[in-house]
């Protein structure tokens, strides 16, 4: 596979600024690093974004994810490796990014079960995190990235 051009956010400077600021604001929002790498490792695996999957791995890796829970983030509702709180960040991070799946993308249940574990201020950081993750999936998807090649 080849890439049919640089990343458009590596094109646009402005662009890239503007995500690492974004990216920024997520980190600062009080969630726990591994949640955030879990919300997007499994929005990226929804979207097929294998740049975002391989480095996305590597970074959760690095935010203390186990080999365990990287191994069945996929199907993180069987896998006995999820706390509670991970869990709701997990489905609220494939409700919002499967949009076009149904009538009510974001139910009740899912909002609560996140609003139980997360303040409005981690909220809007995973929310931003899922964001985030759905650009740059569309990005790299679009443009064809390939994994392994941003470093």
């Amino acid at each position: 596979m080849q890439s049919r051009m640089q990343n458009p956010a590596a094109v646009l400077p402005d662009a890239m600024q503007s995500i690492q600021g974004l990216f920024k604001a997520v980190h600062s929002g009080g969630v726990d690093g591994k949640i955030l790498e879990l919300v997007h490792l499994r929005a990226s695996q929804i979207n097929g974004c294998s740049a975002c999957v391989d480095g996305g791995t590597k970074t959760a890796r690095k935010s203390g994810v186990s080999d365990e829970q990287l191994a069945t983030v996929v199907a993180w509702r069987e896998a006995p490796y999820f706390s509670d709180e991970e869990r709701a960040a997990l489905a609220l991070a494939e409700a919002a990014t499967r949009l076009a799946d149904r009538s009510d993308p974001v139910s009740d249940e899912v909002w609560d079960a996140a609003a139980s574990y997360f303040d409005e201020k981690q909220l809007a950081a995973i929310i931003l995190m899922i964001g985030v993750t759905n650009l740059f999936n569309r990005l790299n998807a679009t443009t064809r990235q390939i994994a392994g090649a941003w470093g």
